[in-house]
């Protein structure tokens, strides 16, 4: 039986992670390389220096409830983005181990039917990684477009409240600042959701070994009792890397998930309150509430995929 590949339903999330900078090449981690310099650059300029000059902003509108709020909601965001990546870039080589040790002969399904019974589980994943995808682009289009739907372009208005050391009200400053922040938001935003459900994902892989591990331990005795202890050795094997590999992918986003959802409620409190503010179903009211609908999302990927390991650990044991 030809080998199963893992990595193939998240093949198009490694894509995009690599074309951000957060994936080196095949099993590899950071080195001093055209890879390693492009990532710095890539990161910094869309990631860093973006969240640089928001942040700067507080000091000038902190009197402004209204501006302070919808500047932190936005930067609160952002920064956890950065943080995001620091630990992702930071961890990349408990990541990279995670996928070899994913396709090792010990994670590998034996028998077809095997392969039926984690299947549920990688189409829950490409679902979920789908539906995640509809209310971050249209809070994306809608944040890129608010400005000239609702005419605030003429007094050059950006899509998000900043800072720089110079003056955007004026042509062509105000249209390559306009473009900048809006490759910066979706560069940003495409690399945060691939992130977290790469996490999901490490998730839904600990969930389907629990699967495998439990038809093994179904069919022990299904061969005769001369490959019993065989078998049963194999069962504990990979018992332990099982729980070995789960403490790793612990190691590699405990912190990630608490910063989650810390900045989510955080943001999601304050984006409500923007709603209470802006102009009923205008164009920046309803990208408020798509970004609502993202972090939500965003959230319950760690509570559903989470639970779904709870779940298969009960039924296995």
């Amino acid at each position: 039986m030809d080998k199963f590949d893992w990595k193939l339903t998240i093949r198009l999330n490694i894509i995009i992670l690599k074309i951000a900078g957060l994936w080196p090449k095949g099993n590899e981690v950071y080195k001093f390389d055209f890879y390693t310099i492009y990532s710095f650059f890539a990161l910094n300029l869309f990631l860093n220096v973006p969240n640089f000059f928001q942040a700067a902003n507080i000091y000038f509108v902190y009197t402004d409830l209204t501006a302070l709020t919808a500047i932190i909601f936005v930067t609160c965001t952002e920064l956890l983005a950065s943080i995001k990546v620091c630990y992702f870039v930071s961890n990349i080589g408990i990541l990279k181990k995670l996928m070899v040790t994913l396709d090792g002969q010990l994670f590998q399904p034996r028998t077809l039917e095997q392969r039926r019974l984690v299947q549920p589980g990688l189409d829950s994943w490409k679902m979920t990684y789908t539906i995640f995808y509809v209310p971050v682009i249209a809070t994306l289009i809608l944040w890129a477009v608010f400005p000239i739907v609702d005419g605030s372009f003429r007094e050059y208005r950006l899509p998000f409240s900043a800072w720089y050391p110079y003056n955007t009200k004026v042509s062509p400053f105000y249209e390559l600042t306009y473009v900048y922040q809006i490759v910066s938001v979706w560069f940003l935003s495409i690399t945060n959701v691939n992130m977290d459900t790469l996490i999901a994902a490490l998730m839904m892989y600990i969930g389907t070994q629990c699967d495998i591990l439990s038809d093994d331990v179904k069919n022990l005795g299904s061969r005769g009792e001369l490959e019993f202890n065989t078998k049963l050795l194999k069962c504990i094997d990979h018992h332990r890397n099982i729980i070995s590999f789960a403490g790793d992918c612990n190691k590699f986003f405990d912190k990630i998930a608490l910063g989650q959802f810390f900045t989510s409620s955080l943001s999601l409190a304050l984006a409500m309150f923007q709603l209470t503010v802006v102009e009923p179903f205008g164009s920046e009211f309803y990208s408020l509430l798509f970004y609502v609908f993202s972090m939500t999302v965003q959230i319950s990927l760690y509570c559903w995929f989470g639970n779904e390991v709870e779940i298969k650990v009960s039924n296995s044991g």
